[in-house]
């Protein structure tokens, strides 16, 4: 078939048919995504038997809850980024940090608290370095802000994140820090590290045919919002790693790689209260405000809440 006729038969089945109320954005969207599959199908010369085989993943993947890493890993989440990217462009809205990925292992409700907070629940005290992470939230005209909500989130040393791996306390290495007067953030943690897809999970299965890793650097994500500010959904990459520039999730970006400097000042030490050498990052934050024609910053998606 060719592309008039295959839109003539998807219309005659998914829009002539309709006996009821119909929602218009939905048709449009259904019809659209169908006819651009019936084509590849048409293209690609796809057999039957390789449609219910593309299925089947699909299937299996939802059942493993992995729908959203293979989001990341096929550059779905990061080509939204880079399409929002240019709205904001279209809107006159340059300046801030940058947006990057928020992939799918946020969880709502961490702890609160202001200025500080200690994210890690110590099981890995010793075992790793500790981290200490601290920035100031402003504006893209310099402007302090107090109060700013820094949601942050890691993963532990074996690269699993609290509350989708059970054998970790609830909430740990995730917490939300309000900004204090100096519209300061620090949070008290353990360096992250990378990790890489469930080596036999189905987005690893598909990255495999391609010929491709699953590996991710070291990171930690950011939610970052304010009144009156559009939302930041960001994280850092940690200079050093071997995948910073090859993440499989594509969500380094200029701007948003952080360097783990190495403290071991005993003056220092004592100062914050440690009994040894720890590392630092320091990552400030800029907001851009809210404009009135501006696309929404808030993204309706499914996420976890404890």
């Amino acid at each position: 078939m060719n592309r008039q006729e295959i839109n003539a038969l998807v219309k005659q089945m998914n829009v002539d048919t309709a006996q009821g109320p119909v929602d218009e954005r939905v048709q449009q969207v259904v019809v659209r995504l169908v006819s651009d599959l019936f084509q590849a199908i048409e293209d690609l010369d796809l057999s039957p038997s390789e449609v219910w085989k593309g299925l089947e993943y699909f299937t299996d993947a939802g059942q493993a809850n992995e729908l959203g890493l293979l989001a990341a890993g096929l550059g779905l989440e990061h080509f939204l980024d880079l399409r929002a990217d240019e709205k904001d462009a279209q809107a006159g809205i340059s300046g801030g940090t940058p947006r990057t990925i928020e992939g799918p292992l946020y969880v709502a409700g961490a702890p609160e608290s202001v200025g500080f907070a200690r994210m890690d629940d110590g099981a890995e005290e010793g075992k790793i370095p500790t981290l200490i992470i601290e920035g100031i939230v402003r504006d893209t005209d310099g402007n302090i802000l107090k109060g700013a909500k820094v949601e942050m989130w890691h993963a532990n040393s074996l690269g699993n994140y609290s509350f989708f791996d059970k054998s970790q306390s609830d909430f740990n290495l995730r917490r939300t820090i309000f900004t204090d007067e100096n519209g300061q953030y620090t949070a008290l943690t353990t360096m992250p590290v990378g990790y890489g897809c469930p080596p036999e999970g189905t987005t690893q299965a598909l990255l495999n045919k391609l010929g491709r890793h699953g590996n991710r650097p070291s990171h930690v994500h950011y939610f970052v919002t304010a009144p009156g500010y559009r939302k930041l959904t960001t994280q850092f990459n940690i200079e050093g790693d071997q995948y910073l520039w090859d993440d499989f999730a594509f969500a380094t970006r200029d701007g948003l790689v952080a360097t783990a400097v190495d403290v071991t000042d005993e003056a220092e030490i004592a100062r914050r209260g440690l009994k040894g050498p720890f590392k630092h990052i320091q990552f400030d934050i800029e907001l851009v405000k809210e404009a009135p024609e501006a696309p929404s910053t808030e993204v309706e998606r499914r996420r976890a809440s404890a």
